[in-house]
């Protein structure tokens, strides 16, 4: 007789709220996963899955809402990196922890119609020297050509800077794609609020470009977050920046929150709110 001394973890079952962005993960088939990253507030996991996006945060309150994200109001379970998981029927397995998803967030709320007066107002606060930190990549000449092209609606030179600057930088979340992220936002929600057609026209097509063959060039996380931006999909700080912008808020607050996410990633998403804002401004006059 064989005496087995393996003793099964009890499952922990708990309930969460969801980002709209992941739904169509989520309510998929159930897919296996692997844990890409662990924080003492969130724990990353790559999805085996040609969908994007591949990869989901499962955070606490205390984490950045990530476009990617699942919250949970409990704590997160002991898991290293490497270790299997599984994401699909509206549910997260995850060490001994079982996620079921109940409610949702949308991660790009509409922001309303917005004058070209507040849109110039905006812009000149963008435009002035941001507080520290500084963008990661302040100075690039990729990214002043980027800003530049898109002011004048020069696809182009636009795609071109952007490629450049698909991966560029170190980190999870390298500056190139943080600044690339902050402009396709805002191109697309801000421009669809001006009403300028052109903005989200080159939303379109930049989109294409940096997701692309983003998987390949950048990290996977970091991959993730461009194909939410994408699709105007942010952070509540970015999206409290926007409606700053738009007047349903004080900007200056808003501002200052975004500048204090990660070492230069809020700086490196303001720095490309502001390339966008400025090229909203630029394509919504006269052809």
């Amino acid at each position: 007789m064989t005496v087995s001394t393996h003793v099964r973890r009890a499952r922990i079952h708990v309930t969460g709220a969801a980002s709209t962005a992941v739904r169509p993960l989520l309510e998929s088939p159930r897919r296996p996963a692997r844990v890409l990253a662990v924080f003492p507030v969130g724990i990353y996991l790559e999805v085996r899955t040609d969908l994007e996006p591949s990869v989901i945060a499962v955070i606490t309150g205390a984490a950045t809402r990530l476009p990617n994200s699942v919250l949970l109001a409990a704590q997160l379970p002991h898991v290293t990196v490497g270790d299997d998981a599984s994401v699909g029927e509206r549910a997260v397995e995850l060490g001994p922890l079982s996620l079921s998803v109940r409610r949702w967030w949308d991660p790009a709320p509409p922001l309303g119609r917005i004058d070209r007066a507040r849109l110039e107002h905006a812009a000149a606060r963008l435009g002035r020297p941001p507080d520290p930190p500084l963008p990661g990549l302040a100075g690039n000449g990729a990214v002043e050509s980027l800003a530049d092209s898109c002011a004048k609606g020069w696809l182009l030179g636009a795609v071109t800077a952007a490629e450049q600057l698909v991966g560029l930088g170190p980190g999870l979340t390298p500056s190139g794609d943080d600044v690339l992220a902050g402009l396709l936002v805002t191109l697309r929600r801000l421009g669809a609020a001006a009403g300028a057609d052109r903005a989200v026209w080159l939303a379109d097509w930049l989109a294409a470009t940096v997701t692309f063959d983003a998987r390949t060039r950048t990290t996977p996380i970091s991959a993730t977050l461009l194909h939410c931006a994408a699709r105007g999909e942010a952070t509540p700080e970015v999206t409290a920046v926007l409606r700053g912008i738009a007047g349903g808020q004080p900007l200056e607050p808003a501002l200052r929150e975004l500048h204090r996410l990660g070492h230069t990633s809020g700086a490196d998403l303001a720095q490309g709110i502001a390339i966008g804002t400025s090229a909203v401004l630029a394509l919504s006059g006269p052809r």
